[in-house]
């Protein structure tokens, strides 16, 4: 049973999250504000956390960069704030999607699902605990067995979305990706990002690679983005 952590202070939309969740087969932990859901992911090591934006104590984008210290953990930022700059900074942050309130619970719950498959194993080998084939191209290896890219013998932490933008480039390199081919191949088929929300994780990606000297993503301008040699 995957357990999923609720982060927000209205006790309603935490009571409205937990019976969607729970019928859907998740074990629910909450917490009512940002110090509290810090301890909640130290303790309870949730799959996934649905993060309010806004809350006392510490709001939600401080509580994604000290779970992004430790953890990969997917989150799903929640926010009454329909502003395109906000949904830019949850998601370069190190977010994996972004709702806007109100919404569908049958929409959460299926954004919870999606971005779950992608840090599942792919293949049933994997779940029965076999490695699976890390990728290696230049001086980068994608490693699928512990989400994360290898520059140089330096390890780079990933999220799930971005391990999957970064594989989807590493499927034939120097092929210049559209970002509706990138949304495919990063994002469930039922779910609809922006051109926007793929520039903010290719953001997030380059500076995760420069910090060990590394830009292994070309942009191509009116078009979209490319694996470089990675030398």
């Amino acid at each position: 049973m995957k357990t999923a952590l609720i982060v927000d202070d209205d006790d309603h939309i935490r009571e409205v999250l937990r019976f969607a969740l729970t019928k859907a087969g998740f074990r629910v932990v909450e917490a009512e504000n940002g110090l509290v859901a810090v301890a909640r992911h130290a303790s309870d090591a949730p799959d996934v956390v649905v993060l309010d934006v806004n809350m006392p104590e510490l709001d939600g984008t401080e509580v994604c960069k000290q779970i992004r210290r430790v953890a990969r953990t997917p989150i799903i930022f929640l926010s009454s704030n329909d502003d395109e700059a906000d949904r830019v900074i949850g998601l370069e942050l190190g977010g994996d999607d972004y709702m806007i309130k109100p919404f569908s619970p049958r929409e959460l719950v299926a954004r919870v699902k999606a971005v779950l498959r992608r840090t599942e194993p792919d293949h049933p080998a994997a779940a029965a605990g076999e490695l699976k084939t890390a990728q290696t191209h230049g001086d980068l290896t994608l490693d699928p067995n512990f989400y994360k890219a290898i520059w140089r013998g330096a390890d780079v932490p990933l999220t799930a979305t971005e391990f999957h933008l970064l594989k989807a480039l590493l499927g034939y390199p120097g092929k210049v990706y559209t970002r509706n081919e990138l949304m495919d191949k990063a994002y469930a088929q039922d779910l609809v990002v922006t051109d926007r929300t793929i520039d903010s994780h290719v953001r997030r990606l380059r500076k995760k690679f420069a910090l060990v000297g590394a830009d292994p993503i070309e942009t191509v301008h009116g078009v979209g983005y490319r694996m470089t040699a990675c030398k």
